[in-house]
């Protein structure tokens, strides 16, 4: 699996936007979500994600409320913000850019 580190820098944080998107759900489920959509090829320890998840959260894109799991334990669930969806519109756009850029190099014939 590949690690944050090995990630264009600002990844994780669209990727974590992305999954909160969706619906809200707990660190752990952001976690199993990201191994699930990404067919396992992509992960993340919960030193890189609860760190990610604080930063967005102090930025104001995303916010927690502490609630009962599946499991009837309590836990943080995460959920976007309006200036979050703002941001993750953005930053979409500039992967998809940067990507389709790294494509074309990437596809390039050698001689």
């Amino acid at each position: 699996m590949s690690k944050p580190s090995d990630l264009v820098q600002g990844t994780l944080d669209m990727l974590l936007l992305k999954i909160v998107a969706l619906e809200p759900m707990n660190g752990w489920a952001i976690s199993q979500r990201l191994k699930q959509i990404s067919s396992d090829v992509l992960g993340v320890s919960d030193g890189s994600l609860y760190p990610a998840l604080h930063k967005l959260e102090h930025r104001g894109w995303i916010r927690s409320q502490w609630k009962s799991s599946e499991n009837n334990r309590r836990a943080k669930f995460y959920s976007l913000t309006p200036l979050g969806r703002k941001h993750l519109e953005k930053e979409t756009a500039n992967w998809n850019r940067v990507s389709s850029a790294i494509s074309g190099i990437v596809k390039l014939k050698e001689a």
